[in-house]
């Protein structure tokens, strides 16, 4: 699935097919995954149904599956020119305010 022509459920939905096939080639249950991993059977049940969970389920469960380290470069930016290596090497901490233009 190319995630940039999926929706958001879409791509959320896969992600808990991904953990579920994980959690299978490792011939674990539901029931011993959310418990190593400290979630509700509930939770991961969700999470391989729908990928509808939050931010630390999804984490807890791929660290107990072995899967945070793919996790790693997720969202880092990568500058593509010169002037935006520069840029990120000065590391702006907040955006600027625009002025109102009236």
């Amino acid at each position: 699935m190319l995630f940039k022509l999926a929706t958001p459920l879409e791509v959320a939905s896969e992600l808990g097919r991904r953990l579920r096939t994980r959690r299978l080639s490792l011939n674990q249950s539901q029931a011993e995954v959310a418990a190593r991993a400290g979630v509700s059977l509930g939770a991961l049940r969700s999470l391989e149904r729908t990928g509808l969970v939050t931010v630390e389920v999804l984490l807890r469960v791929a660290g107990t599956l072995g899967l945070l380290q793919q996790l790693e470069p997720v969202f880092v930016v990568r500058p593509a020119t010169i002037e935006q290596m520069e840029a990120a090497n000065r590391s702006r901490r907040r955006a600027r305010h625009k002025k109102d233009e009236t």
